[in-house]
């Protein structure tokens, strides 16, 4: 790892950059001379305990579901070997995943789900703090869902896995991914509650269609889908889809339909 700890910075600067390497990896970069080694422990223990203790937090299933030192080799390793370019302290979670997902190598006793997982977990995790802008002025929220253009909230995802990640738990850990795929909307509500809600191909299908449409209506964004169905009674894909927009709009994950 670069530290850039190099000649022609201070004494100062290149003892900083000592004090970090030593902080976050303390077997490959030993304690400076100048400072006592009873003192650096405490450092130590104190700067990785609060990242451990917020990714443990941050991810709980997942640390549940592993071993205690395999988690915490995980996070060392993380902690060591990880540029993180935010300072933002609510920003680990998301440097983990990155972490999981680009630089991690992988272990032949790793769950298979494990970076699928990981992103369920900071998926509720970054709607509970997302702070996106609803333009209400441009929804109406009892307008005509079937005929109108419907909106959806900036604080619902619609989200696609190979694994039930909702349903693992330490007492269910698939080992190979279901023959469909699971498909999920996360939300947050009102009340800054964030939810669940598991859906069929259908509904990812629509939400999918609707998130990347702005002049079209629920009711041709459905008969299409009847098309892609092959279905040969389209008017019952649209009442269907009627129910489910309603729904939606009930809990929060549709807000209405555009002005």
């Amino acid at each position: 790892m670069t530290t850039y700890n190099t000649a022609d910075h201070s004494d100062f600067v290149r003892q900083l950059y000592a004090f970090a390497a030593h902080i976050r990896d303390p077997k490959k970069n030993p304690c400076p001379e100048a400072l006592e080694e009873r003192r650096m422990k405490i450092y130590r223990e104190l700067f990785y305990n609060n990242v451990e203790s917020f990714i443990s937090s941050s991810f709980p299933v997942l640390r549940q579901i592993m071993m205690h030192e395999r988690w915490h080799g995980m996070i060392r390793d993380y902690f060591a070997n990880h540029l993180s370019h935010t300072p933002l302290f609510p920003e680990i979670p998301r440097e983990f995943l990155k972490y999981l997902d680009h630089e991690r190598i992988a272990q032949p006793d790793d769950p298979p789900f494990i970076l699928e997982l990981a992103h369920y977990e900071w998926v509720e995790l970054a709607l509970s703090i997302s702070d996106e802008k609803v333009e209400i002025a441009t929804i109406n929220p009892k307008g005509d869902l079937l005929d109108g253009i419907p909106v959806i909230s900036p604080f619902a995802w619609s989200l696609s896995y190979r694994f039930p990640v909702h349903k693992i738990s330490p007492d269910f850990q698939p080992r190979a991914p279901e023959a469909t795929q699971t498909n999920l909307i996360v939300y947050r509500d009102a009340d800054f509650a964030v939810h669940f809600i598991e859906i069929n191909a259908v509904t990812a299908r629509l939400l999918q269609l609707i998130s990347s449409n702005d002049h079209k209506s629920a009711r041709t964004l459905l008969q299409q889908i009847s098309v892609e169905l092959n279905h040969v009674q389209a008017d019952v894909v649209v009442r269907g889809g009627m129910e489910i927009l309603s729904d939606l709009r009930k809990r929060q994950v549709i807000l209405g339909v555009r002005v």
